[in-house]
């Protein structure tokens, strides 16, 4: 995991663990009883985030959950640096420790139109074809860096590498960053949470400098 802490009003810890890692739960929920947030944001959709409270957080029992192959892959590159769930679980943690102190969470990422409307803005016939080749790439043949760190950050250069993805992911961080300042009106501490490879995007919209970053 790796994470920050930006501005004074309010002041947002942004915290981005390893996407499936169970070992960075403990870093994660550690991080946020330390700064004891007013409010929480996730790097998710509204639906996402209510699937996982709703399947994960609540229910008696967790769904069996289907991977793509391009997930699969992913899954077992990642595996031989510790135990691997799915969906991720600092997600899945964090919403149970916000539900369990009725601490407000609010989902940051927009909604599935208009992240529709924003893949099709950015990534037209010929980058969704070098981006599907990119993925079976990847998937038979999944980065092997030293870390878990490294890990994330390789797998995500691999598969968003072209100028449309990046300007794709460039817009999604954005509506992020432009919800945040919702989360506290009366500029209180908050805590946003993301996938590892978000990180250095959401800094730089969030500063527009060098963060302070603890690795």
């Amino acid at each position: 995991m790796i994470s920050g802490t930006f501005g004074s009003s309010p002041q947002v810890l942004l915290l981005a663990p390893v996407r499936g890692l169970t070992s960075e739960v403990p870093r994660v929920l550690s991080a946020l009883e330390q700064i004891a947030p007013a409010r929480v944001g996730l790097g998710l959709s509204r639906d996402e985030m209510a699937s996982l409270h709703d399947y994960f957080v609540v229910a008696d029992a967790e769904p069996i959950v289907p991977l793509t192959s391009n997930e699969t892959s992913e899954v077992r590159g990642l595996v031989r640096f510790g135990e691997v769930r799915v969906p991720n679980p600092s997600f899945v943690e964090v919403l149970r420790w916000a539900w369990s102190r009725n601490l407000r969470i609010d989902p940051l990422d927009p909604d599935d139109e208009r992240t529709a409307a924003l893949f099709a803005e950015h990534i037209g016939y010929l980058e969704l074809v070098r981006r599907t080749v990119r993925e079976r790439r990847v998937a038979r043949a999944p980065p092997a860096p030293s870390t878990a760190d490294e890990f994330a950050l390789a797998w995500d250069r691999e598969i968003a590498s072209g100028r449309g993805s990046r300007d794709y992911a460039g817009a999604r961080d954005q509506y992020l960053v432009d919800q945040i300042p919702l989360l506290s009106p009366d500029r209180a501490p908050v805590a946003v949470v993301v996938d590892r490879e978000r990180f250095d995007s959401i800094r730089i919209l969030l500063t527009q400098g060098p963060p302070t970053t603890i690795a």
